[in-house]
């Protein structure tokens, strides 16, 4: 043993108390973590937020959003769903969820040292009947965010919710897309409705707010393929999971990246996309599919490119024993959010 060094071990860390670290990144966490010299708060008390985050209740009362850059926001929404319901409850049980970040280990930042992150609650919705009412409730939502300058990162509900957040967010330009999923969700009206959570990515590009050339769908799979002509004919990217199980995750990053170049992109993350084994708490779960790590690998993989937002969706903890839908579904968030703060901080 080298006693020099361990000398020098005792002298710094001998009578160290919790919270006392060295390391410039990991003081961030510390500073963020702890109040006192060892004291940090319990992961099982107070109200729980996403991402243990600050809830900012009345931001969407203000112009600025209080000064929020990155905007939490739940959207309790399921009226598109075509199997299972119980996504209306998926931001509460995100917002369950303990103990995720604060610091990324791999891309070595704080997500809330470089960006102001806050809850700002859910959207308020003035039916709980009305798909069509419901969808303008989430479009004029969003609409305040944007004005406010404001990346939001979103828990839904049902993946419908993803076609009025694009109409507000990409009014002025049309945005690429990172669409992690099962399902292409490019299909047409389904019983007399083209608001499901089975069409809204087919309803953004004629609605001139998506593009589909700079729109990749990654893990696709499943009998509904005869469904989705539209993502062939409109030029999107299709990564089905045979392929992606070739190209591996660096392949499938490298035609992310190219793909949707670097204009602004919106990352959209279904639950479903990942095998059942992992999220059987989703409506439309599909065998065969991707693993949380190969998901995290992915979002962690659009880090540098210019994303606007995000969101999770289609948890339905009904049927989610365990919560390991929940958990991991709080993970893919952090990740959306670690990749948007990243961005804002290179913007000019």
């Amino acid at each position: 043993m080298d006693r020099d060094n361990l000398e020098r071990l005792r002298a710094k860390y001998g009578g160290a108390a919790a919270g006392d670290v060295h390391n410039p990144d990991f003081r961030k966490v510390v500073e963020i973590l702890f109040s006192g010299a060892d004291r940090r708060a319990k992961p099982y008390e107070g109200v729980s937020t996403f991402l243990d985050a600050p809830l900012i209740a009345d931001a969407p009362k203000k112009d600025d959003f209080g000064g929020v850059d990155i905007a939490l926001i739940g959207v309790p929404m399921d009226l598109g769903v075509t199997n299972r319901p119980g996504a209306r409850h998926g931001p509460r049980a995100v917002r369950q969820i303990e103990r995720i970040g604060p610091y990324h280990e791999v891309h070595r930042v704080v997500p809330a040292s470089l960006a102001k992150i806050a809850d700002v609650g859910d959207v308020p919705f003035r039916s709980r009947y009305s798909l069509a009412d419901s969808h303008a409730d989430i479009e004029a939502f969003y609409e305040k965010v944007c004005a406010a300058g404001v990346a939001p990162a979103s828990v839904g509900g049902d993946h419908s919710i993803t076609l009025p957040i694009l109409k507000a967010l990409g009014r002025d330009r049309p945005l690429g897309l990172i669409h992690i999923d099962a399902h292409c969700d490019t299909g047409g009206p389904f019983e007399g409705s083209k608001f499901t959570h089975a069409g809204p990515f087919r309803e953004a590009v004629l609605a001139g707010v998506l593009d589909p050339q700079r729109t990749i769908q990654i893990g696709i799979r499943g009998s509904a393929e005869y469904l989705w002509e539209f993502s062939y004919d409109s030029g999107m990217t299709v990564i089905h999971m045979d392929e992606f199980m070739r190209l591996g995750i660096d392949g499938t990053i490298a035609r992310m990246r190219d793909v949707v170049g670097s204009g602004p992109a919106y990352i959209s993350f279904d639950i479903d996309s990942l095998d059942p084994g992992f999220a059987p708490g989703t409506g439309t779960p599909e065998v065969g599919g991707l693993a949380p790590r190969e998901v995290m690998a992915l979002i962690r993989g659009a880090a540098g490119l210019d994303i606007v937002g995000g969101d999770v969706v289609e948890v339905a903890p009904a049927y989610d024993a365990t919560t390991a839908t929940a958990q991991t579904a709080a993970q893919m968030l952090f990740e959306i959010v670690t990749v948007i703060a990243l961005a804002a901080t290179a913007s000019p």
